[in-house]
């Protein structure tokens, strides 16, 4: 059983809980091997948090599209954050917008670790 926090210390919070549970059943070269790739794509809240408040600036969107919500951030970038309401919402919602991208994430990397490991 790999342990998260060996591999990946500056995750917390919910990505902690769904990593422990995706990893649980992973070798220690398995659960490194995420680790490596994980961190490589991950999002981290900080950034979201900080691409979102750019927003306020003149450049809504760029955490959208940071977070492959492409058609989201296009929108955005031409009605200023809908009205710097929704840049409001994703400032404080930030934590969710990045989880929900790093999960996908995690869902993307595990078979493939998994494969690589067979052969």
């Amino acid at each position: 059983m790999a342990n998260v926090l060996l591999h990946l210390p500056e995750i917390q919070g919910m990505e902690l809980n769904f990593i422990q549970t995706m990893i649980k059943d992973f070798s220690d070269k398995e659960a490194q091997t995420f680790a490596s790739i994980y961190r490589s794509r991950r999002k981290d809240p900080q950034i979201i948090l900080l691409t979102c408040l750019v927003g306020f600036l003149g450049f809504a969107g760029i955490h959208r599209f940071l977070t492959n919500q492409i058609g989201m951030g296009i929108l955005y970038l031409l009605t200023a954050g809908l009205c710097f309401i929704g840049t409001i919402i994703d400032a404080v919602n930030y934590q969710n917008l990045a989880f929900e991208f790093n999960q996908k994430v995690a869902v993307e990397i595990a078979p493939l670790v998994k494969s690589m490991s067979i052969q």
